[in-house]
């Protein structure tokens, strides 16, 4: 569960070099003004800052060159609306922000992204510095979008609606995909490297495999917690859900085929909610297309990872679900993943950017024998694969937010980023 904002925490002083008085001329209305600009040094914040605020493109002019550059242009233009800069190239941001607060316009909101993620360092340029909001690197699509996204659209973010645990939705365009091997995988994945509680929920009532794949046995439970949300409480969770490792649990049911669940978007919505209370992340694996009670999780959602193959049929229903998933949660939220890219007989990799109109966010190769293998014996193919492992790396740190191969730091588990 994330934790309060730690500007909450403690009154500090109002003198700050960004405040108003404290920097540049203030804006001459009749100038011609940039809504919003950003200097960063590195490709892979460019790409988040392109991924993350795609919506926003057509009025964010994205530079090199980082705070350095952001002060030199200042002096010769007038200062953006939102003014985002990497103080990562520069020995002493502190003294490169109070340069910048020189020749900004007072009613800029100066975003910072940098590489410090101690809390003393993100206390000293919100609060005495004025800066509008701090982000430590890695910067990902999700943190530009919920932190910068406000920003750009004239706001500020949410903080109280963004607490608790995170849902990240999982589909495959059509079935057989592997979209619940990556669920399951990437539900692991993330427990091990955040060190955080994670809870995998399958909305696939009948025929379900992830507790399969994990050599768990569904308990009774969940069908009727979707059915009936009046009736269910925390404790329920509690005995429906399965514990995989010392951090994970799995909430999933095993229902005849010949029945007929009737699940409710109350239902899904109350076991979110629940979810959200003890878990750093929920992991969804919901069917596509969802039914009208499985797009609850959607709308909820913080992630959709949208899985398919390299064939004609996925990239038939690659665009529609696409558009689907994008107006519920709007853009920049989707990842595409491109799951077994290379197996025999598959599409080439150009064939397939040309059918979506657009590079895979994550490609992960074909990997029969050991995914086969794990499956049969009911083991998680993360701990004997460790292709899928390097594979699924770069969407867990999307995810996350946080680089593999290192630990969760206190400062972002204090802010959740």
């Amino acid at each position: 569960m994330n934790a309060a904002d730690p500007r909450d925490a403690a009154a500090y002083e109002p003198d700050t070099s960004f405040a108003p008085g404290n920097r540049g001329s203030s804006p001459d209305a009749s100038t011609d003004r940039v809504a919003a600009a950003a200097y960063v040094v590195d490709e892979a914040t460019d790409l988040a800052l392109r991924g993350g605020l795609s919506e926003f493109l057509g009025s964010l002019q994205i530079r090199k060159g980082g705070i350095r550059a952001a002060s030199r242009a200042m002096i010769n233009q007038m200062s953006p609306r939102v003014l985002i800069v990497d103080v990562s190239d520069v020995p002493d941001p502190i003294a490169a922000l109070d340069a910048l607060a020189a020749v900004c316009a007072p009613d800029t909101k100066v975003l910072v992204i940098g590489e410090r993620q101690d809390l003393e360092f993100y206390r000293e340029v919100t609060r005495h510095l004025g800066v509008d909001e701090y982000l430590a690197k890695p910067l990902t699509r999700d943190s530009a979008s919920s932190l910068i996204g406000p920003f750009m659209a004239g706001a500020e973010p949410d903080r109280a609606s963004s607490r608790g645990g995170r849902v990240v939705v999982v589909c495959g365009v059509r079935g057989g995909v592997g979209a619940t091997t990556i669920a399951v995988n990437l539900a692991l994945q993330l427990s091990e490297s955040t060190q955080g509680h994670v809870a995998l929920l399958d909305l696939n009532l009948r025929g379900g495999q992830s507790a399969i794949m994990l050599g768990a046995r569904p308990g009774a439970g969940l069908r009727n917690a979707l059915e009936h949300p009046d009736d269910t409480d925390a404790l329920l969770l509690e005995r429906v859900g399965i514990p995989v490792g010392e951090r994970m649990r799995i909430i999933a049911a095993d229902e005849p085929f010949e029945v007929d669940p009737a699940p409710t978007a109350a239902g899904v919505a109350n076991i979110l909610a629940l979810l959200r209370q003890r878990f750093n992340v929920i992991i969804v694996d919901m069917p596509m297309p969802p039914s009208a009670a499985a797009r609850q999780a959607l709308l909820l959602a913080r992630h959709a990872v949208m899985v398919m193959g390299p064939d004609v049929g996925s990239l038939h229903n690659a665009g529609q679900a696409k558009r689907m998933i994008t107006g519920l949660i709007g853009s920049g939220r989707t990842l595409t993943v491109l799951n077994r890219a290379d197996a025999p007989g598959a599409l080439k990799p150009d064939l397939v950017v040309e059918g979506l109109g657009a590079a895979p966010d994550m490609v992960i190769p074909d990997l029969p024998k050991p995914l086969a293998q794990a499956a049969n014996l009911g083991l998680p193919a993360l701990r004997s694969c460790p292709a899928l492992r390097r594979a699924l790396a770069p969407l867990t740190q999307e995810i996350s937010g946080v680089a593999q191969g290192g630990k969760r730091g206190l400062f972002r588990r204090l802010t959740g980023r």
